[in-house]
């Protein structure tokens, strides 16, 4: 029961309890960014825009190549082990990249000095809390039978392939994905709006795939992730949040849309 301290109402939270599911998510998304040092020379900067550029280039055909293919198509593995390749080395020769921290909650600064964690737990909430909105947004597609169609083209690359081998794809290339869009593109683009302009970049991206509502994924979780990266100022929560809902995804609208 809460109790009463001179005039102030004390509560099981106020007596340090921890902080709540919605300070953790949102910690992770909104808020004044962590401070950080992740200064470039302008020849290193150019550079990293160069290195950008051409692996979107690239890695926007492999894409649209490897999601036009007929669900079942040996090539179907060959194309995306390539595009996991093409992101990784394109983010890892664009310049240094940053894990990122988090300010965390008073009763749990203790565990550094400067009140900076890594953003484990908030990225994963976030993520869960993504793949709800999806679960119930699914319940309402697959009503709608042309919405139904272009989510099940996709699921199924898991139906008629291997399901064990698409899981790895799902993993590797959501990681994959992050290092680039969160990481190398996202530095790339500088001071201004890098939030809308490395959605947009993500979400045009997925148009080459021909599906509009996987369009409409990467404009939602691209949104989302680029939010976690100028908070946090790195790769780590993007990386946790997509891997959350890449998971999600594969395992639960399956049965859903089936």
């Amino acid at each position: 029961m809460p109790r009463l301290r001179g005039r102030r109402l004390v509560t099981g939270r106020a007596r340090g309890m921890g902080p709540s599911w919605s300070s953790f998510v949102g910690s992770s998304i909104v808020g004044e960014p962590v401070p950080r040092d992740h200064q470039q020379s302008d020849a290193e900067f150019r550079r990293r825009r160069w290195v950008a550029a051409l692996t979107l280039v690239i890695g926007s055909g492999l894409l649209g190549w490897s999601l036009r293919l007929p669900p079942g198509d040996p090539l179907f593995y060959l194309a995306t082990a390539l595009l996991a390749g093409c992101w990784v080395v394109g983010a890892l020769l664009s310049g240094p990249l940053h894990l990122g921290y988090i300010r965390r909650h008073r009763s749990i600064r203790q565990h550094s000095a400067d009140g900076l964690v890594r953003p484990w737990f908030a990225a994963l909430l976030l993520g869960l809390t993504v793949v709800t909105l999806f679960v119930l947004g699914a319940l309402v597609v697959r009503q709608v039978p042309p919405l139904r169609a272009a989510v099940n083209a996709v699921l199924d690359h898991a139906r008629l392939g291997s399901f064990a081998v698409v899981a790895v794809i799902a993993v590797v290339n959501g990681l994959a994905e992050e290092l680039f869009f969160r990481g190398a593109l996202f530095a790339a683009i500088g001071r201004r709006q890098p939030v809308l302009v490395s959605t947009a970049v993500y979400t045009l991206t997925t148009v080459t795939s021909g599906n509009a509502m996987l369009v409409f994924a990467a404009l939602v979780l691209g949104l989302l992730v680029a939010l976690q990266r100028r908070m946090t100022g790195g790769l780590l929560a993007p990386m946790i949040t997509h891997l959350t809902w890449s998971l999600g995804m594969l395992f639960l609208l399956p049965p859903i849309l089936g």
